[in-house]
């Protein structure tokens, strides 16, 4: 009885630290100059995802509506089992579900839909602190609803996917997932 009871927790404690290793081994890269984001498994790219980052271009400073560059993480993820499309206002399921629109058009709105991964930068002057803090600034991973723009700079500073881009993505990742964001 003893052995089985060994062998049991020997193999859990096998299962858990590998579920670990793989589930803690996706990173992120956000290429601006490709307008493209790269799921990387043990340094190796797995996935690749056409985005939009800002219109404005880039840069940490609050209010500019640039999308920050440099190291930073997931620190939130918002928007579990939620129906693709849902548009979220302050974080908040709003129950509505966005018209998305396919053609290359910019409208008013700036509708974060589907999921949310709120990113928090980790280099302290640049993207995290007083003035340039990304957390802050409200960085989103998220989807949109002018779906037509993916692949060009036309956010107001997050990192805007396709919707069912981002639920696939959502799916994959965790709180804590390093993002880096270069130029």
């Amino acid at each position: 009885m003893v052995k089985i009871i060994k062998k049991i927790t020997f193999l859990s404690l096998v299962t858990l630290f590998c579920t670990q290793i793989y589930s803690n081994s996706y990173e992120i890269v956000i290429d601006v100059s490709e307008q493209r984001l790269y799921l990387k498994q043990f340094s190796k790219v797995v996935e690749s995802f056409p985005i939009s980052t800002s219109k404005y271009g880039e840069g940490s400073t609050e209010n500019s509506f640039k999308t920050p560059l440099g190291s930073h993480e997931i620190k939130e993820k918002i928007g579990d089992n939620v129906l693709v499309n849902t548009i979220f206002v302050a974080r908040n399921n709003t129950g509505k579900v966005a018209n998305i629109i396919k053609n290359p058009i910019n409208t008013e709105s700036d509708h974060v839909t589907s999921r949310i991964l709120w990113l928090n930068g980790l280099e302290s002057g640049i993207n995290n602190g007083s003035g340039v803090d990304s957390y802050s600034r409200y960085i989103y991973i998220h989807g949109t609803h002018e779906e037509g723009l993916i692949g060009q700079k036309a956010s107001h500073g997050c990192i805007r996917m396709f919707n069912n881009d981002i639920v696939y993505l959502y799916d994959i990742v965790e709180k804590g997932t390093k993002v880096y964001i270069r130029a």
